[in-house]
């Protein structure tokens, strides 16, 4: 039988031995204009790898975008480890590398992410307002992606907007990350979180949410939620309005009109999200609550309460009543400064 074409094992085993050494060598007799961080380079540059590139497509890929004086210069560090696994993903290059360097984060994955964080109790316009201060997803976009409903269809058929289902938590993205894509990460940990509490087949998400985001704006103590939520919850028993104050602000909001503080005319606006010119809950969440306002919610104390007023020493703390002279009494004591 003849001989197979090709080089045998032993033979691309020694010519890796003498590339390696060869490339040794060129540094050592000053090679490193070569192999050394590539002086050329510029900016900062964000380098996206798709499943599947090839080498060569990537070392291409990173010559052009000025990471890497040649391809060839990848190419020869990539001879020298032919079976090391090339992980998908964005890098990115913060000033010059040597293609080694540039070689290795792509070998183990050093893939680039930024972590946007949501604070609990954010509405949609908060968390534009978040956005605008990166260069991740655009605020417009985002609030675009934000009206799109279908996705929690099946949670909340009335939602006008995924305002209550986007989840406060903090999440890894990149320079790709669509808006669409950051709404899907936001609503699929708030089914998870949600589903985390139990809730029974009859569980009204709607109404358990747009009372858990009064709840998050109206608590700054996490012990006081279930005291809170029972207040709302027994107003709504007692047929009587649940003057909200975060609704008011949101209902200004919403009309482009909120500056900082309530005025009078707030309160008699005619807004459906108004609390106080409108019975039982608003037409939907007035922002995203977090895991502990969902829970009390679910959970709420067991009171009478049917009043509360933020005690005014800042601590963010309430007095509670169960009737209105004693919540007047309260709100007088704080108005003449007693704690």
């Amino acid at each position: 039988m003849g001989k197979r074409g090709g080089l045998s094992r032993p033979v691309l085993i020694s010519l890796q031995i003498l590339l390696a050494a060869a490339l040794a060598l060129a540094v050592t007799l000053g090679g490193y204009w070569y192999f050394g961080p590539y002086e050329g380079f510029s900016t900062e540059t964000f380098v996206e790898i798709q499943h599947g590139t090839s080498t060569r497509k990537i070392a291409r890929q990173l010559a052009h975008q000025g990471v890497v004086r040649s391809e060839w210069a990848f190419l020869a560090v990539r001879l020298l480890h032919p079976r090391a696994p090339l992980q998908a993903g964005e890098y990115r290059f913060g000033s010059a590398e040597t293609p080694w360097r540039v070689f290795n984060k792509i070998r183990r994955g050093e893939v680039f992410y930024e972590d946007f964080t949501v604070p609990e109790g954010s509405n949609l316009f908060d968390i534009a307002a978040l956005l605008e201060r990166t260069d991740l997803v655009r605020p417009a976009a985002f609030l675009k992606a934000a009206a799109d409903t279908s996705g929690i269809h099946d949670l909340d058929p009335s939602a006008p907007d995924l305002e209550g289902y986007l989840f406060p938590s903090t999440y890894r993205l990149t320079h790709r990350t669509t808006a669409k894509q950051l709404c899907l990460m936001m609503t699929a940990e708030f089914r998870k979180q949600f589903a985390s509490f139990s809730p029974s087949p009859q569980t009204n998400v709607h109404e358990i949410v747009t009372l858990a985001s009064m709840v998050e704006k109206e608590s700054a103590i996490a012990q006081e939620r279930p005291v809170i939520a029972s207040v709302f919850l027994n107003r709504l028993k007692l047929n009587m309005p649940l003057q909200c104050d975060p609704t008011t602000v949101y209902a200004a909001l919403l009309e482009n009109r909120y500056r900082g503080v309530i005025h009078k005319s707030d309160l008699a606006s005619a807004n459906p999200y108004n609390t106080y010119t409108h019975a039982g809950l608003p037409p939907g969440p007035i922002a995203n609550p977090g895991s502990g306002a969902l829970q009390a919610v679910l959970r709420p104390a067991d009171t009478n309460y049917v009043y509360f007023v933020a005690k005014p020493d800042g601590s963010g703390s309430h007095v509670f009543s169960a009737t209105l002279t004693e919540h007047e009494k309260a709100v007088l004591a704080y108005r003449n400064g007693a704690h």
